[in-house]
């Protein structure tokens, strides 16, 4: 930034000038006229301390004034140029999201120029997009993260294969070493019978992920309407949460008698148990959502003549999805731990029933396939989550941007 005095009368830039600079008003008086091209409502507009101005020296592909800025008195400005500051914001997608979408909104509100300007202003995430994405990954490789993370693996496989291949510590005699377990999970002719090579081995993740895709949606389907309606409505929760609170901390696995006794197949028991599990920790989220928005912004809507429809989908819904994705990223870990449970005592395939069978069968390398099989399958899931999550809460972004303002 740098700073650049003007007397009454100097004009800063024409129609037509290359657009450099961003310009900041700090004192003074800056008159913007804006061509009749533009098609904008508002035409001229005074611009005062703390103003900015100058917007098109943010967008690449319009590289020329569309106003002439004249000072009106003595003025002082802050000058920025364009292409620093893009590539500033380039470095950090977080503050370049929310600084462009605060420009955005401040010349949509402020100039009163038709919707493709301010577009065009967030139009620089997909033109840099793969930009960004290698400089993360640049910066990811520069920081002590990655580092960090293959020295905590390296300890805990170097402690694993000298624990049981090298030292044979009592507790770890019995347990297959990452060798063996390696060895076996690459194997196109496996000693067990499962490994990357064989089709059963994909089948078995198949039948997890379809279980667990299951449970999940309707976990979220009814677990979000329920929670929704306990913090949304006092009479509804009078009912339905004293018996929400009782059966919520009954294990999974003391349901698998009824579970059996009440479905017929293989299929709908565990299903049903990984559904339980999920459904609470999903609803009462939601319920807490819905506890956490400021009773103010109800009273608002219902003073504006909001109905209770309108209230309850404009700002109970928006304002609970914060804590409605942080439930689903613990539901969708309680769903898969359910599941394994389910399947190694009631089901036929999936990772859980591998775990089960294998111990039964004295197969210890299938177990650790089937354990490290279902941590990757489970991060990967709820990785999704997270994305589907920041993805429909991309308003946060802008709200934030403009500091809480609507």
């Amino acid at each position: 930034t740098r700073e650049a005095s003007y007397d009454e009368g100097d004009v800063v830039y024409e129609v037509g000038d290359v657009a450099d600079d961003y310009y900041i008003v700090h004192s003074g008086t800056v008159e913007h006229a804006l061509t009749p091209q533009s098609k904008a409502t508002d035409l001229v507009k005074m611009i005062g301390p703390g103003g900015m101005f100058g917007f098109a020296a943010l967008i690449k592909k319009m590289p020329y004034r569309l106003a002439t800025a004249t000072c009106r008195e003595k003025t002082k400005l802050l000058c920025i140029n364009g292409n620093q500051l893009l590539r500033l914001l380039e470095l950090d997608r977080k503050t370049g999201d929310t600084v462009m979408s605060r420009l955005a909104s401040t010349v949509s509100k402020e100039f009163t120029i038709p919707g493709w300007f301010p577009n065009k202003l967030q139009d620089y995430r997909e033109r840099y997009g793969l930009t960004r994405v290698m400089f993360s990954l640049g910066q990811w490789l520069s920081s002590p993260r990655p580092y960090l993370m293959l020295i905590g693996f390296a300890l805990v496989l170097g402690f694993w294969h000298f624990a049981s291949e090298v030292w044979k510590l009592p507790r770890f005699r019995s347990m297959p070493g990452p060798s063996q377990v390696v060895t076996e999970w690459l194997s196109p002719d496996p000693i067990y019978g499962l490994s990357v090579y064989t089709p059963e081995y994909y089948v078995h993740i198949w039948v997890s992920i379809r279980r667990v895709a299951i449970a999940f949606f309707l976990a979220t389907t009814l677990g979000v309407s329920v929670g929704l309606f306990m913090g949304w409505s006092k009479t509804f929760r009078g009912y339905v949460f004293p018996l929400f609170e009782l059966l919520r901390p009954i294990p999974i696995l003391a349901w698998v008698p009824l579970a059996i006794l009440m479905f017929t197949g293989q299929e709908t028991p565990v299903i049903y148990l990984a559904f339980l599990a999920s459904f609470f920790a999903t609803a009462l989220n939601a319920m807490l959502g819905v506890e956490s928005i400021d009773e103010s912004h109800v009273r608002a809507a219902s003073c504006l003549g909001a109905s209770r429809w309108q209230t309850f989908r404009h700002i109970v819904v928006p304002g609970a999805l914060p804590y409605i994705f942080t439930g689903l990223q613990i539901s969708i870990g309680v769903c898969w731990f359910s599941l394994v449970a389910a399947e190694m005592v009631s089901g036929q395939y999936g990772l859980g029933y591998v775990i089960n069978t294998s111990y039964s069968m004295v197969r210890y390398p299938t177990i650790i396939i089937g354990m490290v099989t279902l941590g990757a399958v489970g991060y990967t899931t709820s990785a999704l989550v997270r994305i589907v999550g920041d993805y429909m809460m991309q308003w946060r972004v802008r709200e934030l941007a403009l500091g809480g303002e609507q």
